[in-house]
C-alpha cells in the first residue's frame, strides 16, 4: 500500500489508457481542480471516486485505494449503486473523450 498518493503510477495509467486528467475528473464526478488536489496529495478520494477510477484505469478498487494513500476507503463491489456509479463514470469519461475530438 502506498503511504501517499502515487502520482507517477496514476499518470502512467492515464497515458496507457489514452485518458486526460480532464476526462478522468469528469468520469469520477470531480472538477479538474479537485483531481489536481488529489494528484498533489492534498485531497482524499471517496469510495465512489475509487470505484470510478478503477473502472477507467482498468485496475481493481483495492489497487486504486492502495496507490491513492493510506486512508483511502476501499469500496464494496457488490452494491447495485456502486455498479451504477461505475457505469455513469464510464459514460462521463466517454463523453469527455468525444468532446475532445
Amino acid at each position: 500500500m502506498a503511504l501517499f498518493f502515487d502520482a507517477e503510477w496514476f499518470q502512467a495509467r492515464l497515458v496507457e489508457r489514452g485518458l486526460t486528467r480532464a476526462a478522468v475528473a469528469a468520469g469520477a464526478g470531480m472538477s479538474e481542480a479537485e483531481l489536481e488536489l488529489v494528484f498533489k496529495d492534498q485531497r482524499e478520494l471517496s469510495a465512489e471516486e475509487v470505484t470510478a477510477l478503477a473502472e477507467m484505469l482498468g485496475a481493481g478498487p483495492q489497487e486504486i485505494a492502495g496507490r491513492a494513500g493510506v486512508s483511502t476507503p476501499v469500496p464494496g463491489d457488490d452494491a447495485i449503486g456502486a455498479r451504477l456509479d461505475r457505469i455513469e463514470a464510464r459514460l462521463a469519461a466517454l463523453e469527455a473523450q468525444l468532446k475532445r475530438g
